[in-house]
């Protein structure tokens, strides 16, 4: 896809929709993604457009099945679509090679995924500091955030424990600790406190907020737990395959 000839169409777009004056951090346009299933075309997300600013806290509610983790992945660039643009700062995502695409995930973006991806023989240190490790940081260097942030997510006394011996909720904090650890730009997260129980919810929830005000973090979450989302300065639901403001 060819940036420059997209870029004049898309600007003015973002400009007049109220959010800000500045240039948006994400624009996606006329994404479409469907599947097929047992010889039918499921049409999951069709000619959706949306503009993110750096720092915007935005849930993505609604029922199952109407594609939100869909979207989430594909603005982790996980998934492609089969039609649309996704640009991150003006550049053209899915115009990246595969090394550069990998780059971009692993300094841009944190993921946390209701399947949590931990690797269960390490401990939940070793787990949050796995990304540092993978930049090629020296341990020391990453040891010290990772620690912090498993504080932060109270389990102090749980982060030399291996992740096989944690509870699911425990695991789900060690998630977050980890997709936090690299201080991303952006954090996607589908229901990040599925597994928590209404402390460590809390817990999470102000740590979340705390993240966005010390580094102007962008957070989108999908997420069926109301309280969450009622925190987001947006809050967005898919309908026929296309994002809906909710006022």
């Amino acid at each position: 896809m060819d940036n420059k000839s997209i870029l004049p169409e898309i600007m003015p777009a973002a400009a007049t929709s109220g959010m800000a004056s500045s240039s948006p951090l994400i624009v996606l346009r006329d994404i479409e993604k469907s599947y097929r299933s047992n010889g039918t075309e499921i049409n999951v997300l069709d000619h959706l457009s949306v503009d993110i600013h750096a720092g915007d806290t935005i849930a993505i509610v609604g029922e199952s099945g109407i594609g939100k983790s869909t979207f989430l992945h594909i603005l982790g660039s996980l998934d492609q679509p089969d039609a649309g643009v996704f640009l991150y700062n003006r550049k053209d995502v899915f115009q990246f090679d595969k090394k550069r695409l990998a780059h971009f995930r692993n300094t841009t973006l944190g993921f946390v995924f209701q399947f949590h991806y931990l690797l269960p023989e390490f401990t939940a240190l070793e787990n949050v500091a796995m990304p540092g490790m993978i930049q090629g940081l020296k341990k020391a260097d990453v040891q010290e955030p990772a620690q912090s942030l498993l504080v932060r997510v109270g389990l102090e006394n749980r982060m030399h424990h291996r992740v096989r011996d944690l509870s699911g909720g425990e695991q789900q904090r060690v998630a977050l600790a980890r997709a936090l650890v690299m201080k991303p730009q952006v954090l996607l997260a589908d229901e990040p406190t599925g597994n928590l129980d209404q402390k460590n919810s809390h817990q999470v929830h102000e740590l979340l907020f705390e993240l966005n005000n010390e580094h102007h973090m962008t957070i989108i979450t999908v997420t069926h737990n109301m309280k969450l989302a009622g925190y987001m300065k947006r809050q967005m639901t898919l309908v026929e395959g296309k994002l809906v403001e909710i006022e």
